[in-house]
């Protein structure tokens, strides 16, 4: 596999959908995450990332425009203990709850599936990190029509132990854009992370996304060593 540039990535995919990074910064420092959401509709547009707790949750931006809250409003981030789950739908809660019951990630979306948007039937892509006493691993998970036939549910989970300082993973819903769209295909694409500084990681991810499509941002560092973490969130809408 080729190590890709996470800013060509996003410079070359007018729409990706919504997308997850995990990995660590080049110092081996921190644990590193970014999630972004991107949208075509006034609907799916209409969004900003606001605080909640220690993670965060989709808000409509203009309330009066909302018209269908079922796959948009949700919390994308939230942190069980010394585990920051990050997901594009409410599958968040079910790994959160389930995790809480003592289940395993994997064990944790059995009771999941793609969403119920016909024709597209969006994944639902997932991460764990799991930041604890200097030590760092992380997984992804991503939930698929079988090659956009929703009677069968595709299940991909891709763990990563003690991984490599300046390296990461990023998986997004979507190929590319089209209609349908077509869902991500093979295991979590292999990235450099730069960066050891979070704005300069952030700044470089917003500029990357399609501008006529980004919608919003959130970025986490977290020091492996002490588990404290810097947050950054970019909304197109303000």
């Amino acid at each position: 596999m080729e190590m890709k540039a996470i800013d060509q990535e996003l410079k070359n995919n007018a729409y990706p959908g919504r997308g997850i990074v995990l990995g660590k910064s080049k110092d081996g420092k921190k644990a590193v995450t970014a999630y972004f959401i991107m949208g075509r509709s006034v609907n799916s547009r209409n969004r900003v990332f606001v605080e909640d707790g220690e993670g965060i949750r989709t808000q409509a931006f203009d309330p009066s425009k909302l018209t269908d809250p079922s796959l948009i409003i949700y919390a994308p981030v939230r942190v069980l203990g010394n585990k920051t789950i990050v997901t594009n739908g409410d599958q968040t809660d079910t790994i959160y709850e389930n995790m809480d019951k003592q289940m395993t990630f994997e064990q944790s979306l059995r009771c999941r599936e793609f969403e119920p948007d016909a024709p597209n039937y969006t994944p639902r892509i997932s991460g764990i990190m799991h930041v604890e006493s200097g030590k760092y691993n992380y997984a992804m998970s991503i939930l698929k029509s079988n090659n956009g036939n929703p009677d069968s549910c595709n299940r991909y989970t891709f763990a990563y132990e003690n991984p490599a300082a300046g390296e990461g993973r990023f998986i997004h819903t979507y190929k590319c854009d089209g209609n349908p769209l077509p869902s991500f295909e093979g295991e979590p694409t292999w990235i450099a992370i730069e960066e050891n500084d979070i704005d300069a990681f952030t700044d470089k991810i917003w500029n990357s996304l399609n501008e006529d499509n980004k919608v919003s941002l959130f970025v986490r560092f977290i020091d492996i060593e002490t588990g404290k973490y810097e947050t950054r969130i970019v909304n197109k809408n303000k």
